[in-house]
């Protein structure tokens, strides 16, 4: 019978890729995930029955073990970019991980693939980055052979960063970014999902991989090649880190007053990430260690961009028409 990996937050920005790549290597997948209901789209990617989403509360040892239940492998990729209600870094990020890793010990599952982020440190003064660095140190613990991959800045057509931006560039001639300067190494999604992929199909050595696309660059130089693809002009101005942090304030206030219902634009933490760089570590394991070459932005911001051009799908059509002779 194939071999079954469960998948907890199989259906969010990294999860689904790694569900469709598990699924074409012949694994049975399940998806664990708290609205099963919004997660069917997982099913086609793979033959009848072979990719299921059921519900699970990685806040709950039952839910959890449950889904695990048979399964010959397990990958770890919820997390949040901000607290909501009960979902806090640390029950999410750090509870929540250990809460798999534990549960994957005493049910003798023999491998595990935890997804973190660059930047996870136990003694920085972001909530995020220390609750991501206490999930890494509980998954060591109870999974020593564990794969942990922690990955920059990630892109995809389904991404929460080129895309919100892309969107904020629509509404005036002026776009605002906090840390201009501050580096990052973008990594594409599916170059991700190909690692978690060859850490539970190949015999590759434990331990943390810093994944990092082909090229370093700071928020400008990120945003400026945006703005080229989506063929808009304007111009990015840096947000002093004090203002930001006077915005991140008010944004957290709004958010507790309105019960959440106002989502914070930034808040204060995210603030605190932006001070550092995001990049790979030069004595990291990396892609190279999993035998990948990571693709270039540039290869793949156009495939989703495109809708945020002022012609959107007929923008090529145009600019091919303007080198029609007449």
């Amino acid at each position: 019978m194939s071999k079954l990996v469960t998948i907890y937050g199989g259906s969010g920005f990294v999860g689904r890729y790694i569900a469709r790549r598990m699924a074409k290597a012949g694994w049975r997948v399940r998806v664990a995930v708290r609205r099963p209901n919004e997660a069917i789209f997982v099913k086609p990617y793979g033959v009848v029955g072979q990719v299921e989403p059921l519900l699970c509360n990685i806040r709950d040892d039952a839910s959890v073990a449950a889904a695990m239940t048979g399964a010959d492998a397990v990958v770890n990729c919820v997390g949040i970019l901000a607290p909501s209600g009960k979902n806090t870094f640390g029950s999410v990020q750090a509870d929540g991980a250990d809460r798999v890793a534990r549960i994957a010990k005493a049910q003798g599952v023999p491998q595990m693939v935890h997804i973190s982020a660059i930047g996870a440190d136990a003694n920085s003064e972001s909530e995020y980055a220390r609750t991501k660095a206490a999930g890494e140190a509980s998954v060591l613990e109870h999974m020593p052979n564990a794969v942990i991959l922690r990955p920059s800045i990630v892109f995809g057509s389904e991404d929460q960063f080129f895309n919100r931006f892309a969107s904020m560039s629509r509404l005036g001639p002026i776009l605002p970014v906090v840390g201009a300067d501050t580096k990052f190494q973008p990594v594409y999604v599916d170059d991700v999902a190909k690692a978690a992929e060859v850490a539970l199909t190949v015999d590759v050595a434990p331990g943390v991989y810093e994944l990092g696309g082909p090229d370093v660059r700071d928020f400008r130089s990120l945003m400026d090649t945006m703005l080229k693809v989506i063929r808009r002009r304007r111009a990015v101005v840096n947000i002093p880190f004090f203002v930001a942090n006077i915005m991140g304030f008010g944004f957290d206030m709004a958010n507790k007053v309105t019960l959440g219902l106002l989502p914070a634009q930034i808040t204060r933490d995210q603030v605190r990430n932006l001070r550092n760089d995001n990049v790979v570590s030069k004595d990291a394991k990396n892609f190279a260690d999993l035998g990948i070459e990571p693709v270039a932005l540039e290869s793949i911001l156009p495939d989703y961009l495109w809708r945020f051009r002022p012609s959107g799908q007929y923008a090529a059509i145009k600019e091919s028409a303007k080198n029609l002779r007449t």
